[in-house]
């Protein structure tokens, strides 16, 4: 495991004889007060609570499906920098000691990276980081078309122009993250930036798919040089401000021309 990854242990930090149950007794017939539970909430009428312990507060759920969360994004973003190599197998034992935490967020985390294609499960032994080819990533970028274009076209011919403009600071953020060549900082802003785009079309379903093609897209990338790999990005960035201007001007052909350009994959 490289050295990049970092520790969120309770930190909270990225990583770059049961009893029978009583039985109920009903209230008298002239009652007309709600009792009261153990915890302090009320019961219903004729709920015998009596004998019944107060129902445990949810905080630990809570802070596992925190720490799931926080692993997830660790993940994400080590995939998308390369740190967990394409066809490695890393076990969720491994991984939780280098996180400081159990084999189980880790190994939550790294199944829902399985079900977003990502990982492949490896029976007893762990997960293995998906190899992707040039032809896998072709069909992600002809079915993103394929979704959005149709979307886009009709935005564009719905949304007044003030509406586009209101994203350019989106699309600026993107410009820096590419200027700043880190990888993972990218694929957040430029997530971030064609959410807010297609959120213009108040499809919530949309919204869902798209941004898991759009995951799909991001890992694992393809190995470029650093200095070839910022200016694929500051590229792909520089099509935002692009794409936003095509829109506000209703130039049809040339959105549709950027966005088939955009989401093909270039090394």
């Amino acid at each position: 495991m490289k050295q990049g990854l970092h520790d969120v242990s309770g930190t909270g930090l990225p990583w770059h004889a049961a009893q029978p149950a009583a039985p109920r007794v009903p209230a008298p017939s002239g009652a007309t007060e709600a009792r009261e539970r153990a915890d302090g909430t009320p019961g219903v009428r004729g709920e015998h609570t009596h004998s019944e312990p107060p129902l445990p507060r949810p905080r630990a759920v809570v802070q596992r499906a925190s720490v799931r969360g926080q692993i997830l994004d660790a993940l994400r973003s080590a995939l998308t920098t390369g740190e967990l190599c394409p066809g490695e197998v890393y076990s969720a034992p491994v991984l939780g000691d280098r996180f400081g935490v159990s084999a189980t967020p880790v190994r939550e985390a790294m199944q829902q990276l399985a079900l977003e294609g990502a990982v492949e499960v490896v029976p007893n032994r762990g997960f293995r980081v998906v190899r992707r080819g040039a032809r896998e990533l072709a069909e992600l970028a002809e079915v993103r078309a394929l979704l959005e274009v149709p979307v886009l076209l009709r935005l564009a011919g719905s949304v007044p122009a003030a509406r586009f403009a209101e994203l350019r600071p989106l699309a600026e953020d993107t410009a820096r993250a590419a200027a700043s060549g880190c990888p993972a900082r990218y694929a957040e802003a430029d997530r971030a930036f064609h959410r807010a785009l297609l959120a213009l079309a108040g499809n919530e379903q949309l919204l869902r798919i798209a941004e898991d093609l759009h995951r799909r897209a991001q890992w694992p990338l393809v190995d470029t040089p650093p200095r070839q790999h910022r200016a694929v990005l500051l590229r792909d960035a520089a099509q935002h401000t692009a794409l936003l201007d095509a829109l506000a001007s209703g130039e049809l052909d040339v959105v549709t021309g950027l966005v088939a350009e955009h989401f093909a994959r270039r090394d």
